[in-house]
């Protein structure tokens, strides 16, 4: 059973304490599809630390998923550690400096790259080559965006793709068609413009997401660029100014809020959204964000993609699993990523916790359980998806946090009035291509 480990001062939920284990040679691990048998040798009890970042919630149900797994392999036990998102990268990246980083350990795109270049990350490619954890059960672009350079550092542990919120109540009240995937962004904007009017400017359109890195992505994909090119930007500052450019002429046709508004909701603050406080008709934000918005009004929301071709899109790891380089039991680390990501029973516990389950298997079985409508809205629209996706890209560079804030500044600059679109792209591109240079 998992032993459970929290930084001072957080409220504990619950403390499993492991029973002593008699000495085993042999270690069974399940692995099929949905977690089979294939054995490996030991002559010893294994205990692996697993470290993740998240709420009780998702403690509690993790620690369960991991109580089947040692249930079925009692050799195997878990000392697991976990914390709010504050923090996290500063605790895991000093224990990694340390050499006594997590056998199994939480990470998203944002950092997957950095930990990888940093040898902290096991390659995981032989494993997944010989079917041991089993990739063939997922989207392929979901699959593909746990690769660097050809080779697998970590594997989803749910998917999650950006969605255009949007309140479906309001434009029934209007009278008014909702948007639709693959509308293009100039129909979208008038579209945005048409319902400001009809609200006689008391609701926008949209939001204005020229500050929404994810925003910028896709509309740059659409156009067959990226966000990037290995260590450096995928566009050019023509490219930005353009999309600048697009929101500056959005405003004034007040198909967006003023600069003022828009600033309040630039942070990603579910509860600043302006779907959900009512200031503009559609919010930019991440698909499995439709929960946690509809409770924040009673019109019905939904959800459909954002503007532009949906092959620009892709099927996003919401955050991975990624091993330890330098853990002792790397095979049974593997084990446990493939049990967790492909075994319906432990998909069934873990739910929609990290996001939409990357088994679309076992996403069949977790979504026909599901009973918030919400939810099924959100587990519907990924679905729907699943066949429209295009390629994954590579995961971003070390620095991508430094650029998604500095985009955030200068797009406020020009959302203000402060700088021209041009200014603010020259701004951008500079101050983008050190923060990538310097890491």
């Amino acid at each position: 059973m998992p032993a459970v480990s929290r930084i001072p001062g957080r409220r504990v939920s619950r403390l499993w304490t492991a029973a002593a284990l008699a000495m085993v040679t042999l270690l069974t691990s399940s692995l099929t599809a949905c977690g089979g048998t294939r054995d490996t040798p030991t002559d010893e009890a294994i205990r692996l630390s697993v470290f993740w970042w998240g709420g009780e919630k998702r403690a509690e149900l993790t620690e369960r998923a991991l109580q089947l797994y040692s249930s079925r392999h009692p050799e195997v036990t878990f000392q697991v550690t976990w914390q709010g998102n504050t923090g996290y990268y500063e605790r895991l990246s000093n224990q990694a400096a340390g050499g006594n980083a997590p056998d199994l350990f939480q990470i998203d795109d944002n950092y997957l790259t950095e930990y990888a270049e940093r040898d902290i990350v096991l390659d995981l490619s032989d494993y997944v080559s010989t079917g041991r954890i089993d990739l063939t059960t997922l989207p392929p672009s979901l699959a593909q965006y746990g690769q660097l350079n050809g080779r697998t550092m970590g594997v989803a542990a749910a998917e999650n793709t950006p969605g255009l919120i949007y309140n479906r109540s309001l434009l029934k009240r209007l009278d008014l068609p909702e948007p639709y995937v693959g509308m293009p962004y100039d129909e979208f904007v008038d579209w945005a413009a048409e319902v400001t009017e009809s609200t006689n400017g008391k609701i926008a359109g949209t939001m204005d997401p020229s500050a929404d890195y994810k925003a910028l992505w896709l509309w740059l994909r659409a156009q067959g660029k990226e966000l990037y090119r290995g260590r450096q930007l995928g566009f050019t500052e023509a490219d930005l100014t353009r999309w600048f450019d697009l929101w500056r002429d959005a405003r004034t046709a007040e198909a967006t809020p003023s600069a003022k508004v828009v600033a309040q909701a630039n942070s990603g603050d579910v509860t600043r959204q302006l779907v959900a406080t009512g200031k503009a008709a559609t919010s930019f934000m991440w698909s499995n964000q439709l929960p946690e918005l509809q409770k924040l009004t009673k019109d019905e929301l939904a959800v459909v993609s954002y503007p532009g071709a949906p092959k620009a899109q892709w099927a996003r790891a919401s955050m991975y699993w990624a091993a330890f380089r330098g853990t002792r039991h790397p095979e049974v680390v593997a084990d446990v990523i493939n049990f967790l990501v492909n075994d319906v029973e432990a998909g069934q516990i873990l739910g929609t916790e990290r996001g939409l389950s990357a088994n679309l298997s076992v996403r069949s079985y977790v979504a026909d359980s599901l009973t918030d409508e919400s939810m099924k809205r959100s587990a519907s629209f990924e679905t729907s998806m699943v066949d429209r996706f295009g390629a994954a890209p590579t995961p971003p560079p070390r620095g991508h946090a430094k650029v998604r804030a500095l985009l955030i500044t200068v797009a406020e600059s020009a959302q203000a009035g402060r700088a021209t679109s041009k200014q603010a792209a020259t701004e951008f591109v500079s101050q983008a291509n050190a923060a990538l240079a310097g890491g």
